[in-house]
């Protein structure tokens, strides 16, 4: 069972940009979803992708986020743009619907100015 890794967050100011990536080899070109934990909340969908290239978006990045998939890497990014206070969470990639036992340690971003 593969467990994913995320990379590429950070401390953005409100407006800015972030892309992150998510690695996890060939199980990368199955259907996949970003996920976010904010503090004191659930883990809530983000996006996703399914194998393909069909994708979803939460309501609350409609318009701002982009889920794509790098099928030659078996890269999963998400480009974050117009990011808000409330995009602050930590990041993950995982299996659509997610697998318990699939779970990264995730990726911070911190949006504040």
């Amino acid at each position: 069972q593969v467990q994913f890794v995320e990379s590429g967050g950070g401390f953005m100011q409100p407006g800015g940009s972030l892309r992150l990536s998510c690695a996890g080899g060939m199980a990368t070109l199955l259907s996949m979803g970003w996920y976010r934990q904010a503090p004191g909340k659930q883990r809530e969908l983000v996006a996703s992708i399914d194998s393909g290239m069909t994708t979803t978006y939460a309501t609350s990045v409609q318009g701002r986020f982009t889920i794509s998939r790098d099928s030659a890497k078996y890269t999963l990014h998400l480009q974050m743009n117009s990011l808000e206070p409330d995009d602050t969470a930590v990041y993950y990639c995982n299996h659509f619907p997610p697998r318990d036992n699939a779970w990264g340690r995730g990726t911070q971003v911190t949006v504040s100015s």
